[in-house]
């Protein structure tokens, strides 16, 4: 694993990119309340199957999230938080970046070292969808 630091610079890029999505969606998520809004809105393999598919709770975590409500957000689906916290680190780092000129590092793996993570991230959604099939089941979460 290389941790390679380029030259201090203001250039757009992929973090520029994830923070500026990450913040539409926590401004959509604190401002626009999409699932009162959108009649239909919800999840269609949950209402056909009964079952909660691997995305349920996201719109709360993006909405309990957005409202700085992180214990509410680890309830809905845990991974889904992660991926808010990411998107929030993106958004302080990308405003670092170009404000500042600070470099963005980048991570440069082996192959061995993506296998690794590539099977982390498998046996990670597992357990995600796991804890959303028993928490949207057994805990009755809404």
């Amino acid at each position: 694993m290389q941790l390679v630091i380029p030259q201090r610079n203001r250039s757009f890029g992929a973090l520029d990119a994830l923070a500026l999505i990450g913040l539409m969606g926590f401004a959509v998520a604190r401002w626009i309340p999409i699932a009162k809004l959108i009649p239909f809105w919800g999840c269609g393999f949950r209402k056909f199957t009964g079952i909660p598919c691997p995305g349920c709770g996201l719109t709360r975590v993006a909405d309990r999230f957005a409202h700085f409500n992180v214990l509410g957000a680890l309830k809905a689906n845990p991974l889904g938080t992660v991926a808010a916290a990411l998107f929030a680190a993106a958004i302080v780092g990308s405003a670092l970046h170009l404000a500042f000129k600070m470099p963005v590092p980048e991570l440069v793996l082996s192959e061995k070292e993506w296998a690794r993570a590539r099977w982390g991230a498998f046996i990670l959604f597992g357990l995600n969808y796991a804890w959303v099939i028993f928490a949207y089941t057994t805990l009755n979460l809404r």
